[in-house]
């Protein structure tokens, strides 16, 4: 949130249709060191356009440069040096990709990679913390941690994982486990990779 035309540590978060009711600056803009706008005008959206604005009729300041572009987009390196109509092409065309079995992770990344993979559902992701008791090619279980087990239950948490399934598409989805043996984990850490990821 910007108030009189300085950024303060206030997160709001806005839909789309709210976003339309305020001036929102960009990410990039320059700040001094107190969180004040340094330009006299800030180049910012309001209701779906993009103009310049004076700082003090700025409401909101984005948190990263890539929460405008989609997930597709956001995987591309390098975004803001392509051509439109390049990125438009790598957008669509990583969407005929097909899973590997064998995945090996990209030299250069854009820092968005891991969020999309948990967030797609194919990695098996710790609901609780704990230490690895077993794990094999399709099971892994974990022992939870004292202070995050329920009254009464076992504290045990068993994750069944995919075997060479097929998927609606006719490619093959795979669960490979990424942790060993007395690992210790924490809640929400990936414990096995799904197709496509390293």
């Amino acid at each position: 949130r910007v108030i009189d035309g300085v950024v303060s540590d206030e997160i709001h978060y806005l839909s789309a249709i709210e976003e339309g009711n305020y001036v929102i600056a960009q990410a990039n803009t320059n700040l001094s060191e107190e969180g004040a706008f340094v330009d006299d005008l800030v180049t910012c959206r309001s209701k779906g356009e993009s103009s310049l604005f004076s700082r003090d009729q700025v409401d909101y300041m984005d948190v990263s440069t890539q929460q405008v572009v989609s997930v597709g987009a956001s995987l591309i390196p390098f975004l803001e040096h392509d051509d439109a109509n390049r990125a438009l092409m790598g957008a669509n065309m990583q969407r005929q990709a097909v899973p590997t079995l064998r995945a090996d992770k990209p030299l250069v990344g854009t820092g968005m990679e891991r969020a999309v993979a948990v967030d797609s559902g194919v990695t098996a992701v710790a609901k609780r913390g704990g230490t690895v008791q077993y794990v094999d090619a399709s099971r892994i279980v974990i022992k939870v941690n004292e202070d995050e087990m329920y009254p009464g239950e076992a504290g045990i948490d068993i994750y069944n994982l995919t075997k060479y399934t097929r998927s609606n598409q006719n490619t093959c989805i795979n669960q490979m486990p990424c942790v060993s043996l007395g690992e210790p984990v924490e809640r929400g850490d990936v414990l096995a990779d799904g197709p496509s990821t390293d």
